[in-house]
Formats: structure tokens, C-alpha cells, sequence
């Protein structure tokens, strides 16, 4: 592979146009650096920039660090006896966190997954996109670049994929294992509705590209007149995540679809709306909205209701492969608010809803998408029995699923068999998983890191080679300062997996109280 001078020119010196030909240009090479990698060629070399790219994303640096670290399970990538890894986050990583994720490689020698690995931090704890802080920031960038053995067998591995993650590709001079950022709007409220009405996927019914107050009254007028019964409507910004972006309205007991009062009383209702962040004002929704965009839709409703998801991805040679289906696990005011996820889905709908999905994959990949993707939907029950779904969002990007999975996939060696609905080890054996990003108590910030680990040890809830069952965890530098934690549970079966999520909860909260007990003096 050729790479592309770039060092001709600085990053600020190139307009648009040019950096997108000087991308265009690396991403071509996409082909032949997944090849090396797959067999395992010397000099080989992923750089892990888990940057929060997203409009929406808030929060302290520590929370912002714990998002970074949560795509450590990467470092189980580490089993390939000849890859080189580049991790960058915003601060250090403590030690003993690095030291129990090569705990868990299977079959290599911890201490030589750490020769290859190396660590950087930016040292720069406010809460701004990793991306953007390392474009800051030249000599790092030149110093990550200096450390690639090979640029032709190298590539980014970013969490979501912005321009500032394009630039940091150009900057180190390597291709990107994700979607162009091009692409983005696909993955919007408003792109994604398009998409689905494009492919005549089945979703809520609902209006796109607004901005206005009076654009979502005209929205829901027009959903009224097609679905008259309609009683709540969910108004999401076009880059919204986790369902933070989301605020539901009541339509219950409005004048008749038409009536000369109904607009009044629909901008009445929009202007009580209920936002599913607990932080967010009514005016700061609206403002946001106002900036950004987005969609109203309605609110599927049934007597039986479940919120799936497919995650596939699209491979440098244009090919799309179905990963999995995961149940997902919500919350929040109005429950659209990201907690966790079972995996697999249910299996009485896990095929329907992963046949539209491939039909969006594969358009996706044929538009030129690469990387890991998602599409959430809706599943209803009938009176019959039957699930319909309904897909409701695109992620063009790593979500809450991609870590469970792939931490599972790495220990197991194991794959999702889309026919049956069901993940298989190399042996045949089934394995199931329950996964949060939320376990979140004021009782934890009783417990430090090691505290967490002597925990782990004593309790039996390290996650097991043998029997390839118990608990990963994640997001753990956040544990003390935000009570918050991460973790993943394997089990043979549903139950399993369930019964021993539960168990490592409480015994988390049982020592979280020991620890808060005060000694006499």
C-alpha cells in the first residue's frame, strides 16, 4: 500500500474537499490491512481512540473517561500473538484495571499482551471529545504516529465516526474502520425514517426534519389524520442517544383530527412535553430541538411490548454479516431511556426483526458504510400471537450492545447462528448474557477499583475460562467518584445469565454497606 504523503501539507492547510480526498485515498487501503490482520501478519497495529464523538453527550470528565474505558474489552484482541495495540484515552488508566482485562485473555501469557500494548493519555480530564483533544495536540499525534511499525497493516479504531475522527486518520496517516462521516445524516432521526420509508421497512408512523414548535404540531396533525386513536407521540432530536434525546407527549382527550381548535391544543401539549433527561427543562428541549432537529413519531403501544435490537456490520469487501440480537433493557421517565441488554432476543421474533434489518445492512453497505451498526426496533404482540416490528433507529456507530457481544465473542470464540436465534460456542454449547452500563447506587462510591476486585475474587464472580460463566465488568474508574458500574454476566441459559447478574448486584450492595459501616473510637 501507498500511503499518502501527508506530512506536504498540514491538517489546517487542507479545505474540506482535499481532506476527504486524502481520506477517500486511506480508507481504499481498508482491504488489504483487514487481510493482514485476519492472518495474523507481523507488524500489525490497531490504534483505539474510543472518542465520545456525539452532539448530545454531557457529563463530567470522569464519566466521559469511563465511556472511553469502555471499550477495553478491545484488549482481548490481544490474543493474536502478533498484534500491536495503541490505547488512547483522556486520562490515565489505572494499572490494575489494564492488569484484570489481560486477566481474562484466554491462552496468552498476560505479561505478553502487555509488551504489546501500549498506553497514552491526553492527561486532559474536561468533558470534550477524546478526537478533539488529540487534534489539539500535534506532537502526540506525531508520537502515536512514530510508534506504527507498518502504517500499511494499521488502522483507527474510533467509538463513533465524526470529522474529527477523520482527521485523526489523516493526522496519523491510517485508514478507519468505521462509517464515513459522510454518511452521517443516516444514522439522524430524520435520515434513518427516510432510510426505513425508502426500503419500505415497517415504522411508527411519524413526520421528519423539523425544528419548529409549529413544525411538530403540523407533524402530529398529519399523524392524527392517519391514526386517529393515536395517544402518545414521541418527539426525539436527530442526535439523540440512549433515548436522552426523547420526550413524550400525551394526545389523549384532544379535540377530533381537523377541528378548528386542534392545533392550539396540540402546541399546548408539545409545550408540556415530558423529556426523558431528568435534566433537561421543557425551553432548554425546545432550544436543543430548535439547534438540531428532529423527528415526532408515535408511541407504539400493546399489551406485549419488547425493544430489540440487530447489530451487523458492513466489511471492507462490501459484505454485511448479521452479529446478533439482543433484547434491550429500559428505563427512565417513560422507559426509553438505555439501561442494559439480554442477548440473544427472544427467539419468537429474533428472525423478524433480523430480516429488515439485513435488508437496511445491506443498503448501508452498498452506500458505503464499514464498521459496526445497529437498528433498534419495536416489537409488538397481537392478538393472534404474532410480533410485528417496527424499526424506530439507526446507529452508525459502537453502541450499549457492542461491548456485552463482543466481550462474549472474544472469551468464547463463539458466533450468533441467526437462524435459530442463538450464540454457540466452537463446542455447540449455548451461551447467554444480561449486560448494564447502569449499575448505579450511591453505596458504591463506598468501593475503590481494588476494593472491587478483592470482591470479585472472594465472591466466585470472576468470569470463568473453564466453564465460560460470570461477570466481566466495565466502566470501573467511574465506581468510586459516580457510584456507577458496568458488567456483563454469561450464563448457560437465560436463567443463568439472569440468576448471576443478580447475584454479583447483590453482593456488590451487601459490601458496598459493609463498607460504609463506621468503626467505634
Amino acid at each position: 500500500m501507498t500511503t499518502p504523503n501527508v506530512a506536504e501539507r498540514t491538517l489546517s492547510e487542507l479545505d474540506e474537499d482535499e481532506r476527504y480526498r486524502r481520506f477517500d485515498e486511506l480508507q481504499r487501503a481498508m482491504p488489504s490491512v483487514w487481510e493482514s490482520i485476519r492472518l495474523d501478519m507481523p507488524d500489525e497495529t490497531v490504534v483505539v481512540v474510543p472518542s465520545i464523538s456525539l452532539a448530545s453527550t454531557s457529563g463530567s470528565g470522569t464519566a466521559m473517561q469511563a465511556l472511553e474505558e469502555r471499550s477495553l474489552f478491545l484488549l482481548l484482541l490481544l490474543r493474536q500473538s502478533r498484534l500491536q495495540m495503541i490505547y488512547v484515552t483522556s486520562q490515565p488508566i489505572a494499572e490494575p484495571i489494564v492488569e484484570y482485562y489481560l486477566g481474562l485473555l484466554p491462552g496468552v501469557i498476560p505479561s505478553h499482551a502487555r509488551r504489546r500494548l501500549t498506553l497514552i493519555s491526553v492527561n486532559d480530564a474536561t468533558p470534550v471529545p477524546l478526537s478533539a483533544k488529540l487534534l489539539k495536540r500535534p506532537k502526540l499525534l506525531r508520537q502515536i504516529r512514530s510508534l506504527l511499525p507498518n502504517r500499511a497493516r494499521s488502522h483507527l479504531i474510533p467509538y463513533n465516526t465524526t470529522t474529527l475522527e477523520r482527521d485523526v486518520a489523516l493526522s496519523l496517516g491510517i485508514p478507519m474502520y468505521g462509517a464515513d462521516p459522510r454518511l452521517a445524516d443516516l444514522g439522524s432521526k430524520t435520515g434513518c425514517r427516510r432510510l426505513f420509508d425508502e426500503l419500505g421497512v415497517r415504522c411508527p408512523v411519524g413526520a421528519e426534519n423539523l425544528h419548529t414548535v409549529d413544525d411538530i404540531v403540523a407533524g402530529v396533525q398529519g399523524m392524527r389524520t392517519r391514526r386517529p386513536t393515536l395517544t402518545y407521540a414521541i418527539v426525539k432530536l436527530n442526535e439523540g442517544v440512549s433515548g436522552a434525546g426523547n420526550a413524550m407527549v400525551d394526545l389523549r382527550n384532544l379535540p377530533s383530527p381537523g377541528s378548528p381548535d386542534e392545533a392550539a391544543a396540540i402546541t399546548d401539549r408539545i409545550l408540556s412535553l415530558r423529556p426523558e433527561s431528568e435534566n433537561l427543562s421543557v425551553e432548554t428541549y425546545l432550544t436543543a430541538f430548535r439547534t438540531h432537529g428532529g423527528i415526532v413519531e408515535e408511541r407504539i403501544s400493546g399489551v406485549t411490548l419488547t425493544s430489540p435490537s440487530v447489530q451487523m456490520r458492513a466489511l471492507p469487501d462490501g459484505s454485511v454479516e448479521l452479529l446478533s440480537t439482543h433484547d434491550q433493557m429500559l428505563g427512565g421517565a417513560s422507559g426509553q431511556r438505555y439501561l442494559g441488554c439480554i442477548f440473544p432476543a427472544d427467539s419468537h421474533y429474533a428472525a423478524a426483526i433480523a430480516e429488515p434489518a439485513m435488508v437496511i445492512g445491506r443498503r448501508l453497505a452498498g452506500l458505503g458504510v464499514l464498521g459496526r451498526f445497529a437498528v433498534d426496533f419495536v416489537v409488538v404482540q397481537g392478538e393472534d400471537g404474532m410480533w410485528t416490528p417496527y424499526a424506530i433507529e439507526l446507529n452508525l456507530r459502537k453502541g450499549g450492545t457492542t461491548h456485552p457481544f463482543l466481550t462474549l465473542q472474544f472469551l468464547t470464540d463463539g458466533s450468533y447462528d441467526g437462524e435459530r436465534g442463538v450464540f454457540v460456542t466452537p463446542h455447540g454449547s449455548p451461551k447467554y448474557l444480561v449486560a448494564t452500563d447502569h449499575l448505579e447506587d450511591e453505596r458504591l462510591k463506598a468501593l475503590t477499583s481494588v476494593d472491587l476486585f478483592d470482591i470479585v475474587v472472594t465472591h466466585g464472580l470472576h468470569f470463568d475460562q473453564a466453564r465460560r460463566t460470570g461477570v466481566v465488568f466495565h466502566m470501573i474508574s467511574c465506581l468510586t467518584e459516580l457510584g456507577r458500574l458496568g458488567m456483563t454476566a454469561v450464563g448457560d441459559s437465560p436463567e443463568e445469565a439472569r440468576s448471576i447478574y443478580q447475584r454479583a448486584e447483590a453482593v456488590l450492595f451487601e459490601e458496598s454497606e459493609a463498607a460504609l459501616e463506621e468503626m467505634a473510637i
